[in-house]
């Protein structure tokens, strides 16, 4: 039995003088799925996940320098492009030379932008709430469409008072109904907040603000869908401030034969829809890896 693929193992490496922690379930000679996480989390979010598929894949999560339990290096470029260069170091220091993409919250960013660098990598994408179509965000960019409009320090100011434990739970339920809202654990937001030094909430308030310079790239990452077209399934909850049902069926403009599945949740849905998640996921991975 310590043998199982369907264990989790937790490890760190050493990559350029970083200590990485990730996480890693499954055969090493399966086909790959890289989690990359977004905000205000880290590879916690996919703990659920990993183990239900690692019976026929090989599942890897990172934590981003200055996320989780990687460290938090000085000299660390914190941004898209930084985390960008960060997980091509990563999958090319494991070998990973092609894989699915699960894309969520920033993490689908990042991951867009080494998709778009090594395009012969990416076998399929797996897309969860992961915006990249300005003309469908949802009520709760707002404060951060004005703060782009008008980038003032007391703005910046303004946008920090999220990065705090009840800025973190609001992250996390998110406009979710009661009864699923009672599904997503404290644990969430007592975990990030007690790893958020003040060191990291200066990197969080950078990153948050530097959303403004990502929309520039918005028309990049379509573009890498429409030329591109991987074979992508789309799992979404429309119980999402951030990103709404329109923010899902935007893809659809740039990947018409993807596969959207509208699931009863919201942004978090490995915490309140996980089996369904899954058994999807299962469904859309056994048919990609047979191409």
């Amino acid at each position: 039995m310590t043998n199982s693929p369907d264990f989790v193992k937790h490890r760190f490496l050493d990559l350029d003088g970083i200590r990485v922690f990730y996480r890693e379930a499954g055969p090493p000679d399966a086909p790959v799925v890289l989690l990359p996480h977004g905000y205000p989390c880290s590879s916690y979010e996919f703990r659920n996940f990993m183990p239900l598929l690692a019976d026929r894949w090989r599942l890897v999560a990172p934590d981003f320098p200055g996320s989780g339990y990687s460290d938090t290096p000085d000299d660390f470029a914190y941004g898209f492009d930084g985390f960008a260069d960060f997980l091509e170091a990563f999958v090319r220091r494991l070998g990973l030379d092609r894989f699915a993409l699960y894309l969520h919250d920033f993490g689908s960013q990042i991951g867009l932008r080494l998709a778009i660098r090594r395009p012969e990598r990416i076998s399929a994408l797996i897309i969860q709430n992961g915006d990249i179509y300005e003309d469908e965000l949802g009520p709760k960019y707002a404060p951060l469409q004005e703060y782009f409009r008008n980038p003032t320090p007391e703005g910046r100011t303004k946008l920090g008072e999220a990065v705090s434990e009840e800025g973190y739970r609001d992250e996390f339920l998110n406009d979710v109904r009661p009864e699923l809202a009672e599904r997503i654990s404290p644990d969430l937001w007592k975990l990030h907040w007690s790893l958020t030094t003040a060191k990291r909430r200066e990197i969080a308030i950078d990153v948050i603000a530097g959303l403004r310079e990502n929309l520039a790239w918005f028309d990049r990452y379509q573009s890498y869908l429409r030329e591109h077209r991987p074979p992508a399934l789309i799992v979404w909850g429309p119980q999402d401030g951030y990103m709404p049902e329109g923010s899902a069926r935007a893809y659809l403009r740039d990947l018409p034969d993807a596969e959207l599945h509208l699931i009863d949740g919201g942004h978090w849905l490995l915490e309140t829809n996980l089996s369904e998640v899954v058994s999807l996921c299962r469904n859309f991975l056994a048919r990609a890896s047979a191409k």
